[in-house]
Protein backbone atom coordinates (compact mmCIF):
# COMPACT_ATOMS: atom_id res chain seq x y z
CA UNK A 1 0.00 0.00 0.00
CA UNK A 2 1.43 3.11 -1.09
CA UNK A 3 1.42 6.67 0.44
CA UNK A 4 0.40 9.86 -1.24
CA UNK A 5 1.06 13.59 -0.17
CA UNK A 6 -1.54 16.07 -1.23
CA UNK A 7 -0.41 19.44 -0.78
CA UNK A 8 -2.62 22.81 -1.79
CA UNK A 9 -3.30 25.94 -1.36
CA UNK A 10 -6.60 27.75 -0.94
CA UNK A 11 -8.59 30.95 -0.68
CA UNK A 12 -11.97 30.22 -0.44
CA UNK A 13 -11.37 26.52 0.16
CA UNK A 14 -12.54 24.92 -3.25
CA UNK A 15 -8.96 23.34 -3.85
CA UNK A 16 -9.20 22.29 -0.58
CA UNK A 17 -12.52 20.50 -1.48
CA UNK A 18 -10.81 19.06 -4.89
CA UNK A 19 -7.90 17.84 -2.77
CA UNK A 20 -10.34 16.23 -0.15
CA UNK A 21 -12.24 14.33 -3.42
CA UNK A 22 -8.88 13.54 -4.85
CA UNK A 23 -7.56 11.93 -1.51
CA UNK A 24 -10.86 9.84 -1.16
CA UNK A 25 -10.35 8.52 -5.08
CA UNK A 26 -6.87 7.27 -3.66
CA UNK A 27 -8.63 5.87 -0.44
CA UNK A 28 -10.95 3.84 -2.53
CA UNK A 29 -8.17 2.06 -4.43
CA UNK A 30 -6.43 0.71 -1.41
CA UNK A 31 -3.62 3.68 -0.90
CA UNK A 32 -3.36 6.06 2.03
CA UNK A 33 -3.84 9.59 1.11
CA UNK A 34 -2.15 12.82 3.35
CA UNK A 35 -3.60 15.97 2.95
CA UNK A 36 -1.99 18.99 4.24
CA UNK A 37 -1.77 22.65 3.54
CA UNK A 38 1.20 24.23 1.92
CA UNK A 39 1.82 26.31 5.00
CA UNK A 40 2.38 22.71 6.87
CA UNK A 41 5.16 22.01 4.79
CA UNK A 42 8.01 23.91 6.66
CA UNK A 43 11.19 22.26 5.17
CA UNK A 44 12.18 20.05 2.40
CA UNK A 45 12.12 17.51 5.31
CA UNK A 46 8.32 17.53 4.86
CA UNK A 47 8.05 16.00 1.61
CA UNK A 48 10.34 12.91 2.33
CA UNK A 49 9.25 9.18 2.52
CA UNK A 50 5.67 9.43 0.52
CA UNK A 51 5.27 7.32 -2.91
CA UNK A 52 3.91 10.18 -5.20
CA UNK A 53 2.82 13.76 -4.66
CA UNK A 54 0.09 15.91 -5.83
CA UNK A 55 0.33 19.43 -5.67
CA UNK A 56 -2.12 22.11 -5.99
CA UNK A 57 -3.01 26.04 -5.82
CA UNK A 58 -6.14 27.84 -7.52
CA UNK A 59 -5.48 30.47 -10.56
CA UNK A 60 -5.57 34.09 -8.91
CA UNK A 61 -4.86 36.32 -11.49
CA UNK A 62 -3.09 34.20 -13.92
CA UNK A 63 -1.12 32.81 -11.18
CA UNK A 64 -0.52 30.16 -8.16
CA UNK A 65 -0.50 31.13 -4.83
CA UNK A 66 2.48 32.23 -2.83
CA UNK A 67 2.35 29.49 -0.63
CA UNK A 68 2.50 26.88 -3.21
CA UNK A 69 5.24 28.59 -4.86
CA UNK A 70 6.88 28.17 -1.53
CA UNK A 71 6.59 24.40 -1.12
CA UNK A 72 7.48 23.76 -5.33
CA UNK A 73 11.07 25.50 -4.03
CA UNK A 74 11.38 23.41 -1.21
CA UNK A 75 10.28 20.11 -3.31
CA UNK A 76 13.38 21.12 -6.13
CA UNK A 77 15.56 20.21 -3.09
CA UNK A 78 13.28 17.14 -2.33
CA UNK A 79 14.64 14.62 -4.85
CA UNK A 80 11.54 13.66 -6.50
CA UNK A 81 12.85 12.78 -9.55
CA UNK A 82 10.73 9.29 -11.06
CA UNK A 83 7.96 9.94 -8.34
CA UNK A 84 4.56 9.84 -9.31
CA UNK A 85 2.70 13.24 -9.68
CA UNK A 86 -0.02 15.43 -10.61
CA UNK A 87 -1.31 18.61 -10.05
CA UNK A 88 -4.86 20.34 -9.40
CA UNK A 89 -6.35 23.56 -8.43
CA UNK A 90 -9.65 25.33 -8.72
CA UNK A 91 -9.83 27.96 -11.53
CA UNK A 92 -12.30 30.86 -12.71
CA UNK A 93 -10.95 30.98 -16.58
CA UNK A 94 -7.69 29.72 -17.64
CA UNK A 95 -6.21 27.29 -14.96
CA UNK A 96 -2.85 28.70 -15.43
CA UNK A 97 -1.90 27.61 -11.77
CA UNK A 98 -2.19 23.87 -12.87
CA UNK A 99 0.00 23.53 -15.88
CA UNK A 100 2.44 25.32 -14.06
CA UNK A 101 2.40 23.55 -11.00
CA UNK A 102 2.17 20.23 -13.34
CA UNK A 103 4.82 21.36 -15.54
CA UNK A 104 7.13 22.38 -12.85
CA UNK A 105 6.97 19.19 -11.71
CA UNK A 106 7.11 17.50 -15.14
CA UNK A 107 10.29 19.32 -16.21
CA UNK A 108 11.84 20.49 -13.06
CA UNK A 109 11.49 17.65 -10.59
CA UNK A 110 11.35 14.92 -13.79
CA UNK A 111 8.69 13.57 -12.22
CA UNK A 112 6.63 10.62 -13.72
CA UNK A 113 3.45 12.50 -14.18
CA UNK A 114 -0.17 11.69 -14.75
CA UNK A 115 -2.05 11.96 -17.93
CA UNK A 116 -1.92 16.17 -17.71
CA UNK A 117 -3.30 18.25 -14.98
CA UNK A 118 -6.60 17.92 -13.37
CA UNK A 119 -8.53 20.92 -15.06
CA UNK A 120 -11.94 21.34 -13.60
CA UNK A 121 -13.03 24.61 -12.61
CA UNK A 122 -14.87 23.48 -8.82
CA UNK A 123 -15.52 20.27 -7.33
CA UNK A 124 -19.20 21.09 -7.70
CA UNK A 125 -19.19 21.80 -11.20
CA UNK A 126 -20.83 19.28 -13.52
CA UNK A 127 -19.46 15.48 -13.06
CA UNK A 128 -16.35 17.46 -10.90
CA UNK A 129 -16.28 14.68 -7.78
CA UNK A 130 -15.99 11.77 -10.12
CA UNK A 131 -13.76 13.95 -12.38
CA UNK A 132 -11.24 14.64 -8.88
CA UNK A 133 -12.14 10.71 -7.39
CA UNK A 134 -10.77 9.56 -10.96
CA UNK A 135 -7.72 11.89 -10.89
CA UNK A 136 -6.35 9.94 -7.59
CA UNK A 137 -7.50 6.85 -8.50
CA UNK A 138 -5.16 7.30 -11.80
CA UNK A 139 -2.02 8.46 -9.47
CA UNK A 140 -2.50 5.10 -6.97
CA UNK A 141 -2.67 3.68 -9.88
CA UNK A 142 1.49 4.71 -10.68
CA UNK A 143 2.66 3.42 -7.99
Amino acid sequence: MGNILIVYSSRVDETKGIAELIAEGIRQSGHQAEVKTAGQIETEGDLTGFDAYIFGSPTYHGEMLPPMKQVLFMAERANLEGKPGGAFGAYGWSGEANKRIFDTMNYIFKMKMASGPLMIKASWVEDGVETAQAYGKEIAEMI
